[in-house]
């Protein structure tokens, strides 16, 4: 067998491992060794496999993932969730679909300091959704918009795929986050918009909650002056240059932990669980990571990311069209195994192809961002929407007629960072060029 067609049987043999239940780290990095024990030899892959694991897990540069993980898990368990949203009820609970427009307004603000999609997901299922049960809210409505707004944080900054997507691509993670405030804001948008014709269509979908009085309101505000305060220190000082990632990470994670035990809002159980969730996640990402190192040195001897480059450049379509045909890929394989494992197993394959092709590395980022959100809440594997299953005990098919109409407006966002790809290249550009 060639090289190539040994690199091609490797992957469809991935993909049949990928059911079994296997850690897809692992099984990445099992045929990754096996690959390259078959191209090259036994020992070679044993010192491959040995020094690509040692390499990550000992990275200095790998302890931003533990570090925004610990800061999101610990904002989640201190309820900062919970006063954000109130503070949004606060304001809009009195419109028709106002406690729906509240949790994407909580979430949006939760996202500034927790980069977990599944984190959020569950905090406003346990919060929002009993909210809204109580003024008679649609469960369509209500798990729908829950399911959707932890999309959010695959874009707004920390977010956790945007820091593994730029340590893939060794792109800039703070121009990163810089690149994915404007698509998240008009998301958000986007999102309120839905919400707002949805509810003028059926006024029975969000009937409106008491009206607070601004006394109620502006005691409210002081947790969002924390959260905005935090936000600023993380992105302002990598914007800035006054720390990389690990220490905007570490210094995110002690403004967090400190707020919230000075307020009394974090129990020393619930700092110890905040460590034990941070672990647990930081684990797998970064042996997804190292599997998919594994993997990708097995790729790089059979040469299939090269050949796949050659071959998408020369596909008879504009440019454009061949990042819709790369996106669909990212979609599809996004909903049959877990998105964040597929975006670091495809993401060396297409990276080369789309820099041949001129595309500014940012904008894919956020491209395969929107492409990843959409993943997250459509079947099979939508995590998202099991995590708001298992919380409120919904059927399915309910959340999932939920989450249709929010999937336009990721539709529609993603079609304008085609049309106008300065939507995630300007702000880096005027702020970090």
């Amino acid at each position: 067998m060639s090289e190539v067609q040994i690199g091609i049987l490797g992957l469809l043999v991935l993909l049949l491992l990928f059911p079994t239940g296997i850690e897809l780290g692992f099984a990445m990095a099992i045929v990754g060794f096996v690959g390259f024990s078959a191209i090259v030899n036994v020992r070679a892959a044993t010192n491959l496999l040995a020094k690509d694991f040692f390499d990550v897990f000992s990275s200095y540069g790998f302890t931003v993932i533990p570090l925004f993980v610990l800061m999101g898990q610990v904002a989640f368990n201190a309820g900062i969730a919970r006063r954000l949203y109130l503070a949004a009820y606060r304001f809009v609970g009195h419109i028709p679909g106002g406690l729906a427009m509240a949790t994407v307004g909580g979430a949006m603000a939760f996202k500034a300091i927790c980069g977990s999609s599944t984190a959020t997901a569950a905090t406003f299922a346990s919060v929002a959704v009993p909210e809204m049960d109580r003024y008679r809210y649609s469960r369509v409505l209500s798990t729908g918009v829950v399911a959707s707004v932890g999309t959010l944080g695959i874009l707004v900054p920390p977010s956790v795929t945007l820091i593994v997507f730029g340590v893939i691509t060794q792109q800039s993670i703070g121009k990163l986050f810089l690149a994915g405030i404007i698509p998240g804001l008009l998301i958000a948008a986007c999102f309120l918009l839905v919400i707002a014709v949805w509810c003028r269509i059926d006024p029975s979908l969000g009937p409106h909650g008491e009206r607070s009085s601004w006394k109620e309101r502006g005691r409210s505000l002081p947790e969002c002056v924390y959260v905005s305060a935090v936000f600023l220190l993380v992105v302002g000082g990598l914007m800035k240059g006054y720390f990389t990632a690990t220490e905007a990470g570490s210094m995110g994670t002690m403004a967090v932990l400190l707020l919230s035990v000075g307020a009394r809002h974090l129990t020393f159980t619930g700092f110890l669980k905040s460590v034990d969730e941070s672990l647990r996640n930081a684990c797998m990402v970064l042996v997804l990571i190292a599997g998919s190192t594994v993997l990708g040195h097995f790729l790089a001897v059979t040469r299939i990311p090269m050949l796949t480059a050659d071959w998408v450049t020369s596909l008879p379509l504009p440019r454009y069209g061949i990042m819709l045909v790369i996106g669909l890929v990212y979609l599809i394989g996004g909903s049959f195994i877990d998105d964040l494992a597929f975006m670091i197993l495809a993401t060396p394959i297409f990276y080369p192809a789309v820099l041949r092709m001129g595309f500014s590395p940012l904008w894919f980022g956020m491209v395969v961002g929107v492409t990843v959100m959409i993943g997250v809440v459509v079947p099979p594997v939508a995590i998202n929407v099991f995590v708001v299953r298992n919380i409120t005990k919904v059927p399915l098919a309910t959340i999932y007629r939920g989450v249709y109409p929010f999937l336009s407006a990721l539709v529609f966002v993603g079609f304008l960072l085609f049309v106008f790809p300065q939507l995630a290249t300007w702000l880096p550009g005027l702020l970090m060029p």
